[in-house]
């Protein structure tokens, strides 16, 4: 099934597609039920029979990724030649129905630091279809991860000393969230966020006596003071009180997806 490799290809390129499948035909058509094809915004991989029938799918598709659109429709078709068409006549003479399911990319969420908190947020996010990042200095934090598996997310883990070796390598869109056992550390990535300007959000765990101090030393540092109050910190939601690291974590997974939704409700 070389749909199902297109598919792949595409989620690991962080491609957005939409799955185009003819689930029923009466009378004649191109193809049968069950016809696949794959389509991108510059490609489009399987057929389901060409000519109008296909262009016009086509089409939909890539208004689909266009508009962001997470919900599959269908598409309902007649093949002869009374119908006005956009793309040329079919008379095949039959009517079909198609199926278009869009494929968004998925949430890019990176964790720097695996301590207490972040292991537990690892564990939390790594039940959601999203590729995770995670990255720690220390190698003996990254030697846990095997309790994340099963796992939902395609999980990414990587040992650096230097964090923002990683950060410089994240997708577009990702959302980093900060909180390695250094307050150094996560000055030094704060300061590598900013420089970056297609994040899709920054979050900094710690006191606000913490952030404070990192807050003045990024804008001595160059950075505009506008830049840097895009930084949350400290992060997750306040009306969930308790300060274990399951909770904490609780807290910071919540906030993050709903900002997501938000963000996807408004695009």
């Amino acid at each position: 099934m070389t749909w199902l490799s297109d598919v792949a290809k595409a989620r690991e390129r962080r491609q957005p597609a939409v799955l185009v499948t003819q689930i029923a035909r009466r009378g004649h058509a191109p193809r049968e039920a069950g016809a696949k094809m794959l389509v991108t915004a510059d490609d489009v991989r399987g057929t389901i029979g060409g000519g109008n029938l296909e262009q016009t799918a086509v089409v939909r598709a890539r208004e689909l990724i266009r508009d962001r659109a997470a919900t599959p429709e269908l598409l309902g078709l007649r093949l002869n030649d009374k119908v006005r068409t956009e793309h040329g006549r079919q008379c095949c003479g039959g009517e079909v129905t198609i199926l278009l399911e869009p494929l968004p990319v998925p949430l890019a969420i990176a964790i720097f630091g695996l301590g207490h908190v972040g292991i537990e947020l690892a564990r939390i996010l790594s039940r959601q279809d999203c590729d995770l990042y995670l990255t720690d200095s220390r190698p003996e934090q990254l030697d846990q991860l095997d309790m994340l598996q099963p796992a939902e997310a395609t999980i990414h883990a990587r040992q650096r000393l230097l964090g923002e070796q990683v950060l410089s390598e994240l997708p577009a869109d990702s959302h980093v969230l900060i909180m390695t056992h250094d307050h150094a550390e996560d000055a030094h990535l704060c300061d590598a966020a900013l420089r970056r300007t297609d994040l899709a959000s920054i979050g900094m765990i710690g006191s606000v006596a913490k952030w404070s101090r990192i807050r003045s030393a990024l804008i001595a540092d160059g950075h505009p003071p506008a830049l840097v109050e895009t930084i949350r910190c400290p992060i997750g939601l306040t009306e969930l009180p308790g300060k274990s690291p399951a909770m904490i974590a609780v807290s910071v997974a919540a906030e993050l997806l709903l900002q997501t939704q938000q963000q996807e409700t408004t695009s």
